[in-house]
């Protein structure tokens, strides 16, 4: 907590300064030169009013932390073409007659984030192979998580996302946690609920819940509790495992863990005890929102575990940034591992939530193809 608010005062006396910085920047392209009519000061006051003006636009359209991303990406590189621009100017031995440095910035910083934007509203197919010696034959697991229903698409979206996955002839669904959250309305929910039950599968869709889902604040908030959340689901035949496990064809285990914000509450079961009646020789499937308990579920000796949560790390070098330092608390960001016998993946999640880029992954599905002894 004392290396978060560390980081947060930091971060914010940084975007201080570079707002100051870019002012000095702005101030220096031709149009606005002209407008100020040679005077030092008026190009002060227009370059600060360019700058308040853009940071205010993006607060009012997506919120004041897409807008802190956008201002942080332009300081970063604009920095980053000064330095470059810097070094060209002492090779050519002299200034050039506009402002290159700044069109360069503003068109590279319009063009990464509109392809950060991109990635977060349009998904993909991810695919991993898993082998095991055990008696499963061939069978496929489709995952999603983190759907966030309301961000990058509303009922009517998911559901025609739900269509394409149904396409892959998967055997189960996996919902791995955050389907829903406070924003989410009771409309949206209930048709979303409604495609999980007219997705097409062999053995059907299993659900766990993720940190948002049964929200944070009043359920009359968004118009509903996590218990109605739970109702419609079921009504809808979709298995929600909370601390509960499923045999599916006397071949696989689907065991479903309460999320870790739910253990201050109500507390949720550990592993070695959800896994003691397993049968071995059975391959077995654990969905658990959080990836952060791989060295119990590895011990457990679970053959794969499932989770998202993470959003890949959503903006580069975050993913990065994390794996090294661990500050998120999570033991991967994103993509497979493999401890001891144990098989993990962690999704990049289908949507996004309060922020609108994806730079350093994309939204996507997952689907897993388990391949095993006859």
């Amino acid at each position: 907590m004392i290396l978060w608010t560390v980081l947060m005062v930091v971060l914010f006396v940084a975007m201080i300064a570079g707002m100051v910085y870019l002012i000095t920047r702005i101030r220096k392209f031709t149009f606005i030169k002209k407008l100020a009519g040679g005077s030092r000061k008026k190009a002060t006051l227009l370059s600060t009013a360019v700058i308040t003006g853009v940071v205010a636009f993006f607060w009012l359209l997506w919120g004041f932390i897409n807008a802190v991303i956008i201002l942080l990406h332009l300081i970063v590189f604009w920095l980053v073409s000064e330095g470059i621009f810097s070094l060209v100017r002492k090779k050519r031995g002299g200034e050039f007659q506009r402002y290159y440095a700044g069109v360069v910035v503003v068109l590279f910083t319009i063009g990464y984030l509109g392809a950060g934007w991109y990635q977060a509203h349009h998904v993909w197919e991810k695919t991993y192979t898993i082998t095991t010696d055990k008696k499963v034959g061939n069978f496929r697991a489709a995952l999603i998580s983190d759907s966030h229903t309301g961000t990058t698409f509303h009922g009517k979206g998911f559901a025609e996302h739900l269509k394409e996955i149904e396409k892959q002839n998967p055997d189960v669904l996996l919902v791995a946690g955050d389907f829903v959250d406070d924003d989410t309305t009771k409309e949206d929910m209930i048709r979303c609920c409604e495609a999980l039950g007219q997705v097409k599968t062999t053995y059907g869709v299993y659900y766990v819940f993720g940190n948002h889902d049964k929200g944070y604040y009043s359920p009359d908030y968004r118009g509903y509790s996590g218990d109605d959340l739970v109702a419609e689901l079921e009504a809808n035949g979709v298995h929600v495992l909370q601390d509960e496990n499923e045999l599916i064809d006397d071949r696989i285990y689907i065991v479903g863990r309460r999320d870790r914000s739910e253990e201050a509450k109500q507390g949720r079961v550990d592993m070695g005890t959800l896994t003691a009646d397993l049968d071995d020789s059975h391959f077995s499937i654990v969905m658990d929102h959080q990836p952060c308990d791989y060295e119990a579920q590895a011990a457990s000796g679970v053959d794969l575990v499932v989770s998202g949560h993470t959003h890949g790390g959503q903006l580069f070098p975050l993913m990065q940034f994390e794996n090294l330092m661990a500050l998120g608390g999570d033991d991967k960001v994103y993509g497979y591992e493999k401890r001891e016998n144990t098989n993990f993946i962690v999704t990049s999640g289908i949507s996004d939530w309060a922020i609108k880029f994806k730079t350093g992954c994309r939204s996507e599905y997952v689907l897993i193809d388990i391949q095993g002894e006859a």
